[in-house]
C-alpha cells in the first residue's frame, strides 16, 4: 500500500498536547528537522490563542537546535531527558520551566518500555529511506528509534534525500526482550552484528515528511597547548600499561566521549605509533575517528551516531562502500550497554566538569545548581570498564575556576567507579590507594601549580579520619568563586 505523505505543517498538526514524542537520534546527528520547526511554531499559534501545549521530549541523546532550541523556545516542552546540549533547553531547564530528569542513556529506551514514563504517542524519525512495507532506514543517528517507533501510535518519517539510501547496511537494529524473557547479547567483539539493517513498523501507522534539511553538523575546535597535552598524557599512559603488562599488547577497545578534548585524546592515539591499531566500541563517533580510519589506526568502530562535521559525513556518504565495511550503528541500549562494556573490557575516557582530591567527577551541574548538559552515556561505561579515565584541563575562566576542589558540588560518578584522572599536568592513577594518597596523588600530579598550596592546606585542615574531610572548608573554593568570582580566594579554616 501506498504510505501517507504530508507537509511537515499538517504532520505537526498530528501531536496534541501533553503527548509524549519521541524523536530519533543521537547527539544533532539523525534528528528530524522540518517537522520539529513546524511543532515549534504550531505551539506558539496554539499560545496566541490562549490554548495550552507543551509535549514530553524522549531522545537518544542531545539534539540539534531544531528540536531543543525551536521547542524550548517557544515554550512547548513540559519535560525532558534523558540529555541536553542547547543553550535555550538549558537556561528553560535552570529558570524550571521544563521538569528535566537526567539520566543513563542506556537506560531510556527499557524504562519507556517499561512504561515508567507514559506511553508514547508520537515518533518523528529521519530516514534515508522509507518502503511501502515498513522499512525504515535511519540516517546517522539511532538513539531509542525502534522504541519509540514500534510504541508510537503514529510515525512521522521525515525523509531527508541529504543522506543517501545506500547508507542501508550501516545499521544494526535489535531492542532488548523485557524481563524475564531477556536473552543473551551475543556481542563478543565491536563489528558483531546481531540485528537487521532497519526498523520495522506497522505501515499504516507511517506518515511520510519529504525534506533535504542538511545536519546541524558544526565542527570541531582546533586542538591547542592544554587539549593536545592531555592527548599526550593519555597516550603515554597506554604505552605504560603495556610495558608493564596491564594491558594486553594487543590493546582493548576505546570509548571515547563527546567533544574537543575526547577528539584531541583519539588523535594524540592515532600519532603513538607505540599503540597498536585499535577499535572503538562507544556511543559517538567524532572526527578524529573517521580520520584514523581512513590511515587504518582504527580497524573498526561502532557506536550510536555519526557525530561529525559536515564536511566528514559527505566525505563518509562519498565513500560508503569503505565506511560500511568499517562502522556500524546501534540503538543506544546495545552501544551503551554495561554488560558489553564489561565483557569488551572497554577503555572509557570521558570529560570532567569538576572532580574532587578523592576521584568524585561532577559532570553536569555549575556549583552544584545550574545543569549544564547531564551524565550521557558516561556512567554507562564508567562503572563497567576494564579502566576508566576522565580528563580535564586544570583550570577555567582563565585560572579564576579550578577542576580540582576540595569536595564536588554534584557527584555524578563516584571515587568507586575512577580508576585514572589526567590534566595536562599529568597522570593520577588511583587504583588500589585510599582516600589520602589518592587525594596526594591528583594534587600532585593534576592539579595546576596556582592551586596546589590551597589544597594541600585543605589536606592538612582535615581531622583524622579514612577520609580527609573539614566539612569547614568542604566548599570554600565554590563560595570564594561565588563572593569573589575566583577560587584562589578560598579562605581554609584551621
Amino acid at each position: 500500500m501506498a504510505l501517507k505523505t504530508m507537509s511537515a505543517e499538517e504532520a505537526a498538526r498530528l501531536i496534541k498536547n501533553n503527548d509524549n514524542v519521541g524523536f530519533s537520534g543521537f547527539t544533532a546527528a539523525g534528528c528530524p528537522k522540518v517537522v520539529p520547526a513546524a511543532l515549534a511554531k504550531y505551539a506558539e499559534e496554539e499560545h496566541a490563542k490562549g490554548n495550552p501545549f507543551k509535549i514530553s521530549v524522549f531522545t537518544g541523546a542531545s539534539t540539534g537546535d531544531y528540536i531543543d532550541g525551536a521547542l524550548s523556545r517557544a515554550k512547548a516542552v513540559s519535560r525532558r531527558t534523558p540529555y541536553q546540549s542547547n543553550k535555550d533547553m538549558r537556561a528553560a531547564i535552570n529558570n524550571e520551566e521544563v521538569a528535566y530528569f537526567d539520566m543513563h542513556l542506556s537506560q531510556l529506551a527499557q524504562e519507556i518500555r517499561y512504561g515508567f514514563f507514559g506511553k508514547i504517542n508520537v515518533a518523528v524519525i529521519e530516514a534515508c529511506e522509507v518502503t511501502e512495507a515498513g522499512e525504515i532506514v535511519p540516517t546517522c543517528g539511532v538513539g531509542i528509534s525502534p522504541t519509540a517507533c514500534r510504541l508510537a501510535d503514529i510515525v512521522i518519517v521525515e525523509l531527508n534525500s541529504c543522506h543517501p539510501k545506500a547508507m542501508r547496511g550501516m545499521h544494526d537494529i535489535v531492542e532488548f526482550q523485557d524481563p524475564p524473557h531477556r536473552k543473551a547479547i551475543e556481542i563478543f567483539k565491536p563489528d558483531d552484528r546481531i540485528g537487521a539493517d532497519c526498523i520495522k513498523v506497522d505501515p499504516k501507522k507511517i506518515v511520510v515528511v519529504e525534506t533535504d534539511t542538511p545536519n546541524d553538523g558544526g565542527g570541531f575546535a582546533p586542538v591547542d597547548e592544554v587539549t593536545a597535552k592531555i592527548g599526550d598524557n593519555v597516550a603515554n599512559f597506554f604505552v605504560k600499561e603495556m610495558a608493564e603488562g596491564r594491558m594486553p599488547k594487543t590493546f582493548l577497545p576505546i570509548q571515547s566521549g563527546v567533544g574537543n578534548v575526547a577528539n584531541a585524546v583519539l588523535a594524540a592515539m592515532g600519532d603513538n605509533k607505540d599503540i597498536p591499531d585499535f577499535n572503538v566500541y562507544t556511543e559517538v563517533i567524532q572526527d578524529a575517528v573517521i580520520g584514523l580510519m581512513k590511515t587504518g589506526r582504527v580497524k573498526f568502530a561502532s557506536g550510536c551516531s555519526l557525530t561529525v562535521s559536515n564536511p566528514v559525513l559527505n566525505e563518509i556518504y562519498n565513500n560508503l562502500d569503505f565506511f560500511k565495511e568499517k562502522v556500524v550503528l546501534r540503538p543506544s541500549e546495545f552501544s551503551n550497554n554495561p554488560g558489553i562494556v564489561r565483557r569488551l573490557g572497554l577503555i572509557s575516557i570521558n570529560t570532567a566538569l569538576e572532580a574532587d582530591i578523592f576521584g568524585n567527577i561532577n559532570s553536569t551541574h555549575v556549583l552544584g545548581t545550574k545543569m549544564m548538559n547531564g551524565i550521557g552515556g558516561s556512567g554507562d561505561f564508567t562503572r563497567s570498564a576494564y579502566v576508566s579515565i576522565f580528563v580535564t584541563p586544570s583550570v577555567a575562566k582563565g585560572g579564576a575556576i579550578s577542576a580540582f576542589v576540595p569536595f564536588v558540588s554534584h557527584v555524578d560518578h563516584s571515587e568507586h567507579s575512577v580508576k585514572v584522572i589526567i590534566s595536562e599536568y599529568g597522570i593520577a592513577d588511583l587504583r588500589g590507594k585510599s582516600p589520602r594518597q589518592r587525594a596526594e596523588c591528583i594534587i600532585d600530579n593534576c592539579v595546576h601549580p596556582d592551586y596546589r598550596p590551597l589544597l594541600r592546606e585543605y589536606l592538612a585542615s582535615c581531622p583524622v579520619g579514612h577520609t580527609p574531610i573539614n566539612l569547614n572548608n568542604t566548599f570554600a573554593f565554590h563560595k570564594a568563586l561565588m563572593e569573589t568570582g575566583d577560587m584562589k580566594n578560598a579562605k581554609i579554616e584551621k
